[in-house]
C-alpha cells in the first residue's frame, strides 16, 4: 500500500526551533517509529507532535540538550496541561509518548538515563464507545443500499466501504488501505494490513459481497484512472479514497437512522464488535477479527453489552 515505506515528516506546519541536536534526536525517533516499530503515519505524527510540546517547554526553560531533561520538568510539562484543562486522555497519550522518546534516547545512548522511569500519569476516562443498535445499523445500510440505486460512483463506493466496515469490524485506514487483490470474493474475506504493518484476515458476508462486486462492476470502472493503482476504493478523481470521504459518508448517512448516535467508522467497527458478542461470538475471535494485540482491549465490548442490556432491563422490566 504504496506509501508504506516513505518516513512521515516531524510536522507539518511551522513549529518553534529547536536546538540542533534536540531536532536530529525528534527526527530519528520519527523514523525509528515508522520504520523500526512499523507505526502507522498517524500514530508517528501524534508521538512526535507530543515530544515536540516537551521539548519546546524544555527550550523555553532554559534546556536546550536532551540530557537536561529530568523527571521534575516532565512532571511540570504534565502539571502544565493539566492546569489547562487537557483531557485526562490527552495527557495520558503525551506522557506515553514522553516515556517512549525518554526510554528510545536512553537506548541509543543519546542520554545516560532514563528520566520518564517513574513519571507517572492520569489514568484515562473508561468511556464507553457509542454503537448503533442491530436494527439501526440494519437502517443504516439499508439507506446506503438506496442510495446506491442511482448508479452514482461515489454511492456505490460509499455503500461497499460502509458494508465492509460493519461486517469486518475494519479500522476506515484499513478500509482505505485495501488493494483489489486484498479481496478474496470466492472466499469472503480480506487480507488487511493492521497496525504495525500485522496482517490478517478477516471474513465479510453475502450483503457485503454483493456490494464489493456491485462497486467493482459499476462504480470503480467510472472512476480509475493513471492514478488509481491497484486501489480498492477510489475518489472523485481516481486516487486512492481517503478516510476523510468515507468518514463524511458514515456521519451524512447515520443522521437519517432514527435515534441513532452520530458515529463515524470507528462506530461501525465498534458496533460490529458488540454485535457480534451479544450473538454469541467468542472473545477471542472478536480480537482477532478486530487486530487487537490484547484481549484486555477486546474486552470493552463486553462492558458495552452489559450496559445495553441493563438500559434495556430498566426500560422494560416491571420491577426495574
Amino acid at each position: 500500500m504504496g506509501d508504506r515505506g516513505r518516513v512521515p515528516r516531524a510536522s507539518t506546519s511551522t513549529p518553534r526551533p529547536l536546538a540542533g541536536s534536540v531536532q536530529d534526536a525528534l527526527e530519528e525517533f520519527a523514523r525509528h517509529l515508522h520504520t523500526e516499530r512499523g507505526r502507522s503515519d498517524h500514530t508517528v505524527r501524534a508521538y512526535v507532535a507530543d515530544v515536540r510540546s516537551l521539548l519546546e517547554l524544555a527550550d523555553a526553560k532554559g534546556v536546550r540538550s536532551l540530557e537536561g531533561i529530568e523527571l521534575t520538568l516532565l512532571r511540570s510539562w504534565l502539571a502544565e496541561m493539566t492546569r489547562a484543562g487537557l483531557a485526562r486522555a490527552t495527557i495520558a497519550r503525551r506522557a506515553a509518548a514522553a516515556r517512549a522518546f525518554c526510554a528510545w534516547s536512553a537506548r541509543t545512548g543519546r542520554i545516560p538515563l532514563d528520566p520518564a522511569v517513574r513519571l507517572a500519569s492520569p489514568r484515562r476516562d473508561q468511556t464507553l464507545p457509542a454503537v448503533l443498535g442491530q436494527a439501526q445499523a440494519s437502517a443504516l445500510l439499508d439507506l446506503a443500499a438506496v442510495a446506491a440505486d442511482d448508479g452514482d460512483p461515489l454511492h456505490l463506493r460509499d455503500r461497499a466501504a460502509l458494508e465492509l466496515l460493519y461486517a469486518s469490524g475494519l479500522r476506515v485506514g484499513e478500509l482505505v488501505g485495501l488493494d483489489v487483490d486484498d479481496v478474496d470474493l470466492s472466499r469472503r474475506t480480506l487480507r488487511v494490513i493492521g497496525k504495525g504493518d500485522k496482517e490478517r484476515v478477516v471474513p465479510f458476508g453475502l450483503p457485503a459481497g454483493r456490494a464489493v462486486v456491485d462497486w467493482l462492476d459499476r462504480g470503480r470502472p467510472a472512476l480509475a484512472g493513471p492514478a488509481s493503482g491497484a486501489a480498492l476504493l477510489l475518489g472523485r478523481r481516481g486516487r486512492r479514497a481517503d478516510p476523510r470521504q468515507v468518514r463524511a459518508a458514515v456521519h451524512e448517512l447515520v443522521a437519517h437512522v432514527e435515534g441513532a448516535d452520530d458515529i463515524g467508522p470507528h462506530g461501525l467497527r465498534h458496533s460490529a464488535a458488540t454485535h457480534l458478542l451479544e450473538g454469541g461470538a467468542d472473545l477471542r475471535a472478536v480480537q482477532d477479527l478486530l487486530g487487537h494485540a490484547t484481549l484486555q482491549t477486546t474486552q470493552i465490548y463486553t462492558h458495552v453489552s452489559v450496559e445495553r442490556l441493563k438500559a434495556t432491563y430498566e426500560q422494560a422490566h416491571p420491577r426495574a
